[in-house]
């Protein structure tokens, strides 16, 4: 089980997490192989952490490009980490690698009629392998993952955190904690390697803890802190855990706030694409949304 359901039909949260949980470390990257990415030299011969977190910004451009979901990208990011961390590619295949792994997630995540054709797909993307080297690959990347392709993501666990302490807080607070936001600072810290070693529900959790936090002004605060402390003690959370993965999303959107942070560039796929090519896309793959950016809360 990994859509959550809320409402009055819903599993009680208790049974709910304890599902998501069960299946957390199932789907997580192999820490030895993530390790090796860490240790790389940057050569050009073997996979280093710059390489990864290029191609996961490309993975966001394409996802805007598309007007595709959170959980698209999520799952892709995923993906992605997990075959890196069992298989040891040379940087010029992992374009192929990441653009394998985010149609998996489109075809998994999306509607039937949202899924672009692969040719498609090659086109805007700009990559110069063929669909027949993409259909070997995606196959590669499956059968290397078992197949197991529906993960438990930090987005997951983020909207199903979100989701229970709305319950438990007055209108007010509810106001405070803006999942959109939230999903936005989620976005950016997939964009940085750091956070594929750690567990999706502890990231989930350290941004919603940072956001409170963030809320130090508002009078409704102490009753989210105490949501907030009530979740954690349930995950059996330590607080110097939870305070060390809070100052490093702290960190990693203070970065991506600045302008040397590289950012996904949906405007480098807009304008190059020829015009013959132009004339063969459906029209929606124009609607082409601005640079990412995390939205302001109002308090």
């Amino acid at each position: 089980m990994i859509d959550q359901v809320t409402g009055a039909g819903a599993l009680p949260f208790a049974v709910q997490l304890k599902a998501l949980l069960d299946q957390e470390a199932r789907y997580q990257p192999k820490l030895c192989g993530l390790r090796v990415i860490e240790s790389a030299q940057d050569n050009g011969l073997r996979m280093t952490v710059k390489l990864r977190d290029f191609q996961v910004r490309d993975l966001l451009s394409l996802t805007r490009f598309f007007g595709f979901s959170s959980e698209t990208f999520s799952l892709a990011v995923n993906l992605l980490d997990r075959f890196l961390a069992v298989m040891k590619i040379q940087p010029k295949h992992l374009a192929c690698v990441g653009l394998c792994c985010f149609y998996i997630a489109v075809k998994t995540s999306e509607e039937e009629k949202s899924v672009p054709l692969a040719s498609d797909l090659l086109r805007i993307s700009q990559n110069r392998f063929t669909v027949h080297d993409m259909m070997r690959m995606e196959k590669i990347i499956l059968e290397k993952l078992y197949w197991k392709v529906k993960a438990p993501t930090a987005l997951h666990f983020l909207r199903f955190f979100h989701s229970q302490i709305q319950e438990q807080v007055d209108a007010e607070s509810k106001r405070l904690l803006n999942i959109e936001r939230l999903e936005a600072q989620l976005k950016a810290c997939h964009c940085s390697f750091t956070f594929t070693k750690m567990k999706p529900s502890l990231l989930a959790l350290a941004l919603l803890a940072l956001e409170t936090e963030d809320q130090h002004e508002c009078e409704p605060v102490p009753a989210l802190r105490e949501a907030l402390h009530a979740l954690q003690d349930t995950l059996s959370v330590k607080a110097g855990d939870l305070v060390c993965v809070r100052e490093l999303v702290a960190k990693c959107l203070a970065e991506y706030a600045t302008t040397k942070c590289l950012k996904p560039n949906g405007q480098r796929l807009r304008w190059m694409i020829s015009g013959r090519t132009a004339r063969q896309l459906k029209h929606s793959y124009y609607k082409i949304a601005h640079l990412p950016t995390i939205p302001e809360y109002a308090c």
